[in-house]
């Protein structure tokens, strides 16, 4: 999966009209594609001529409702789908990369062959320090033409091989910082996505206090969200779907444990106190859920900033046609005033540093962390790897 971000032209991370958003890691074309209608059932009583009164004459899918309240970002990584959903803003990662690496004939192909054929990098003494110099390079070259064909900001990975390294994170930001400044991009267009470890937040303070816009990702307990939000980061991103799976499967994690002892579902009842925690504390902080599985998250979820939803659940939601009157009855479950009635503990409301960040950490949030940061250094290598065996580059 990758995220995007739009231009910050507001509080919001896209313009007021709040136009679903597309998060994706690669566009076609930066020019917005709208979304395809087939034969729907208003339509058909359209053209039968019985078709609802309303004050706009509009057919209205349930994706046009729910993407009133919240930017819905499609997850997906098939290239073909993005003619469908036009990407607003985009990621440089590894799994693009690698996506990239696969398809000879795409127009990024010649931003990996620039990075393999870098002179600054091919004098490097140690294979290990060439390979993560290509790596750098490519991201920074395929996030730069993203940038010049999508209207909203550039996510960029960092190494998750940094992750528990505060100066090596702000030292790859930095790198990347030069490299996109040497392609014309500008600093306030782009993301750098960094995991949620200590360390990680440690950076994020540091860089966002530097005007560098930040992105975390991993977050799967209520004491990283707070310790990133009070850390400033711009976005801060919660794996709904995969708390829920754990709770499924484990026990022994006390935030689990609570919600599902209060009959809620644990990735839905964390998403909510973070959000309440965000407006309570009138932090700059997004909040995105990500790994949603159904539609009823997607429902569920309304009102938050940002909703990552597999390309079949968003497909589901545009080929549902509702009135369009109905489409004005739809209420989003978080809203600011949510700050106001959340009861907090005195624990909770702590300023977060690394020893009570560590106690508070469960078992869930160990292990998903732990995880997540493999599935990320294991990318990192097979783009280090890949990088081996296809250099040089054509004409190097």
């Amino acid at each position: 999966m990758a995220l995007s971000v739009s231009a910050p032209t507001s509080s919001s991370l896209l313009p007021p009209s709040r136009q679903v958003g597309r998060w994706s890691p690669l566009a076609r074309s930066a020019k917005p594609v709208p979304f395809s209608l087939r034969s729907s059932p208003l339509a058909a009583r359209a053209a039968a001529g019985n078709a609802p009164t309303s004050p706009v004459d509009e057919i209205v899918t349930e994706l046009d409702a729910v993407a009133g309240f919240s930017e819905i970002v499609p997850d997906t990584v098939v290239f073909d789908d993005f003619e469908r959903f036009a990407p607003t803003a985009a990621t440089a990662s590894s799994s693009l990369l690698l996506g990239i690496a696969g398809l000879p004939n795409t127009k990024f192909k010649s931003a990996i062959d620039t990075a393999l054929a870098d002179g600054e990098c091919n004098a490097l003494d140690k294979l290990e320090d060439r390979m993560s110099c290509y790596l750098t390079k490519a991201l920074a070259n395929v996030g730069a033409q993203l940038a010049h064909q999508v209207p909203g900001r550039v996510s960029t990975e960092i190494d998750a091989r940094l992750a528990y390294d505060t100066q090596g994170i702000i030292q790859r930001v930095h790198e990347l910082l030069n490299l996109y400044n040497q392609h014309d991009v500008l600093t306030d267009r782009l993301l750098f996505k960094i995991p949620a470890t200590w360390q990680g937040i440690e950076a994020s303070r540091l860089l966002e206090s530097d005007g560098i816009q930040t992105h975390l990702t991993f977050v799967y307990s209520f004491a990283q969200a707070a310790a990133a939000a009070q850390a400033g980061a711009s976005v801060v991103q919660i794996f709904v779907g995969r708390l829920r799976d754990w709770g499924r499967n484990h026990s022994g994690d006390p935030e689990i444990d609570e919600a599902l002892k209060k009959g809620e579902d644990a990735g839905l009842a964390l998403a909510e106190k973070v959000y309440a925690y965000i407006h309570r504390n009138g932090y700059k902080t997004k909040l995105m859920a990500a790994a949603i599985r159904n539609r009823q998250d997607v429902f569920s979820l309304l009102g938050i900033d940002y909703i990552i939803a597999p390309l079949k659940i968003l497909q589901s939601l545009e080929e549902s046609v509702t009135d369009p009157d109905v489409k004005y009855s739809y209420a989003p479950r978080l809203t600011p005033a949510l700050g106001k009635t959340y009861n907090f503990t005195e624990e909770e409301l702590v300023k977060w540093d690394q020893l009570s960040l560590a106690a508070a950490m469960g078992p869930a949030a160990e292990e998903l962390l732990a995880s997540g940061l493999e599935g990320y250094v294991n990318q990192a290598r097979r783009v280090e790897e890949l990088f081996g065996k296809i250099w040089p580059p054509p004409n190097v």
